[in-house]
């Protein structure tokens, strides 16, 4: 446990504005560093963070983003996820989602399932489930902590911002 707080001790200055000239320092690089080393519930702390961020995307998008980086695996278990915060019936009540209740809404999702649904259909998906159970934005974060290769989608800013949140923990 503590090789991942010594490096992430090292990046401090990097993202805390202390060494401006540490600015130029790659995120996705550093991110992925911490993440061989660090425990997975501070990883899904530092996404969670990411995810509320007023500084990233709003949640939905970056779920959506996540999806589509996403290998078919991944995907059922991010829908598993999203429509288990919205519970029983709850897809019938989205219009654009309506049709794919019959494909989802009968227990454990697929790979086979989760390749017929878009992108932008998970980012609907994830809004309503936001709204009915924020929590679920952690559920997410914990689920993509044991995949942070695919977290690297998210982009430099968010990962920036996990990497703040963690080190500010330590």
């Amino acid at each position: 446990m503590g090789n991942w707080l010594t490096t992430l001790g090292n990046m401090v200055q990097k993202y805390t504005g202390e060494d401006p000239s540490g600015a130029s320092g790659d995120p996705h690089e550093d991110f992925q560093h911490v993440a061989r080393n660090a425990p997975p519930d501070e990883l899904a702390g530092g996404l969670s963070q990411a995810f509320r961020s007023d500084r990233t995307p709003a949640f939905p998008e970056m779920a959506s983003n996540l999806y589509r980086h996403s290998d078919p695996d991944q995907r059922a278990g991010l829908l598993n996820r999203l429509l288990g915060a919205l519970g029983p019936g709850a897809l019938s009540a989205i219009p654009s989602i309506g049709g794919l209740s019959g494909l989802l809404g009968g227990g454990q999702v697929t790979p086979q399932h989760a390749s017929q649904v878009s992108p932008e259909q998970v980012q609907e998906i994830a809004a309503h489930a936001e709204k009915q159970n924020p929590s679920i934005v952690d559920q997410v974060s914990g689920f993509y902590a044991q995949h942070p290769q695919v977290v690297q989608a998210l982009g430099g800013l968010a990962l920036t911002v996990a990497l703040q949140h963690m080190m500010r923990r330590r």
